[in-house]
């Protein structure tokens, strides 16, 4: 397996979870740099501690946040590393487009 096909499945997960619109704006709360509890993460909006706490579960299964305790708290952080990879893979495909589209610009003038 080439090191780009393992990349793209390294990043599956990745995408998967970030294909939910309450866990993407998760991952855009905590990509404000810092450690967030769940009830800072629920403030101003209308989905439930426990909901956050399963989506939470889920984007560190894709390890895109990891939990850590403090006290009798857990806050949340974002591991921007997984989301590099994410954005390396996007732009992977949109190289390997890049290069068939110019493939088929070029056979099309070629042709005509």
């Amino acid at each position: 397996m080439s090191p780009a096909v393992r990349s793209l499945d390294d990043a599956a997960p990745i995408f998967a979870a970030l294909g939910d619109e309450t866990r993407l704006g998760l991952v855009a709360r905590l990509s404000a740099g810092r450690a967030m509890s769940i009830t800072t993460l629920t403030s101003g909006t209308d989905v439930t501690r426990q909901a956050v706490t399963r989506h939470l579960e889920v984007l560190e299964v894709a390890g895109l946040v990891r939990g850590m305790r403090r006290g009798r708290e857990r806050l949340w952080v974002l591991d921007r590393a997984r989301l590099q990879l994410a954005r390396n893979s996007i732009d992977h495909i949109s190289e390997w487009w890049d290069e068939k589209l110019a493939r088929l610009k070029a056979s099309v003038e070629e042709q005509g």
